[in-house]
């Protein structure tokens, strides 16, 4: 059975963008691409949020993301994850800057899925904000999907 995975605005970003000359940057690139390669064994989603997300700024790149996106089904933003999003900033867990960082926590734990992928390692993929996310949830009956970046996705299996 193939797990399911939420593709957050970031890894569409890496994977349309231009080259990069960063090291860092290009390796997410080079893992990005393997990744969506690969995708075939997944069950890939997105949200309208990440749409949104990817028709903002130059509007030829905005074309690339949206096009990357354009055969992923998309999630339904409902007030419940509206609702649970809030609850995170309110907590102080998510700060007030990254909210939208908190809606694809949120829609993705809603909707059960098994990883949300991303290289947003700040508010996102990042271990200490994931474990008091998960705790915040737990209380609730919530279970937060496993957050991952493609490289820790993929593993070594994909080298």
């Amino acid at each position: 059975m193939k797990r399911t995975v939420y593709i957050e605005t970031s890894v569409i970003s890496y994977l349309t963008a231009r080259p990069s000359k960063n090291i860092i940057e290009a390796g997410h690139q080079q893992s990005t691409y393997l990744f969506w390669d690969l995708r075939g064994e997944f069950n890939l989603v997105a949200s309208e949020l990440v749409v949104t997300e990817c028709i903002a700024g130059d509007a030829e790149a905005a074309g690339k993301r949206l096009g990357a996106l354009s055969d992923i089904p998309l999630l339904d933003i409902t007030a419940r994850s509206v609702e649970l999003a809030k609850g995170l900033v309110a907590a102080g867990i998510v700060s007030a800057k990254a909210s939208e960082d908190a809606m694809h926590i949120s829609i993705a734990t809603l909707h059960f899925v098994d990883y949300l992928l991303t290289w947003n390692c700040r508010h996102i993929a990042n271990p200490e904000i994931q474990a008091r996310i998960a705790e915040h949830f737990q209380q609730q009956g919530l279970f937060l999907p496993f957050i991952c970046t493609p490289d820790e996705l993929l593993g070594d299996d994909y080298d």
